[in-house]
């Protein structure tokens, strides 16, 4: 058998190998009209690409399908369970056994995908992987489909600029910043908040912004994958 030069390349350390990052997005659900369907999961792989590049970490590349609370009505997913049982686990599973893994990072961006922590316990004991979910870029982003979510897919060369101004028509599109999802403003106060403090404001796109949040995030995967590699 080839033994394989876990030490070469820039690389943090060969422990690295153990360890892989799995991004977590969405990629059917509206993101009103200057902004793709599939925005999460490029923000999530984009995030998850460049930590592993950065790091040495085996980039496993991006679940094909999300979830969401049940009071927010903006696209196609799965019930959580079903998407832990059906297409986590499966994933996990090939993913260790092909690359000898021991450790996930799941790196976050849609929202919606938070309530499958509660089932990450007992995936771990069933594969026998250490799993952490970062949620970081989620919880710095502000509303769904607003100023974060526009400056970030400029960086990445995703938002389109002619339609700003119709993106911003809540009666058209309603997810923007969820202003017109009445049933997730009731549900959620943290949702109500954000689309009461975007209403009536100028949005603005702001590529700066969007490069500085997804650093931010980036650094936040680097700085779990050192932790594991220490622990």
């Amino acid at each position: 058998m080839v033994k394989l030069r876990y030490s070469s390349g820039n690389i943090l350390s060969p422990y690295v190998h153990k360890i892989g990052v799995l991004a977590l997005g969405s990629h059917l659900e509206n993101h009103g009209a200057a902004l793709p369907i599939d925005t999460d999961s490029k923000i999530a792989a984009y995030i998850a690409l460049q930590a592993s590049l950065r790091t040495g970490t085996a980039f496993l590349g991006i679940l094909y399908a999300a979830t969401e609370y049940s009071y927010v009505k903006h696209g196609v997913h799965l019930e959580p369970l079903e998407l832990v049982e059906r297409q986590l686990k499966p994933t996990l599973r090939t993913a260790k056994k092909c690359l000898q893994l021991e450790k996930i990072i799941l790196i976050n961006g849609h929202g919606g995908n938070v309530p499958i922590i509660d089932y990450l316990k007992d995936v771990e004991e069933d594969l026998g992987l250490h799993i952490s979910f970062n949620n970081r870029i989620v919880e710095i982003e502000g509303p769904h489909a607003g100023t974060g979510e526009l400056s970030m897919g400029e960086f990445l060369g995703i938002t389109d600029h002619k339609r700003l101004e119709e993106h911003c028509n809540v009666g058209k599109y309603p997810e923007f910043c969820m202003i017109g999802l009445e049933e997730a403003r009731k549900a959620d106060d943290g949702i109500d908040r954000g689309a009461r403090e975007a209403e009536g404001k100028y949005i603005r796109v702001d590529p700066e912004l969007g490069k500085s949040l997804l650093e931010e995030a980036i650094g936040d995967v680097v700085k779990d994958i050192k932790s594991l590699i220490e622990v």
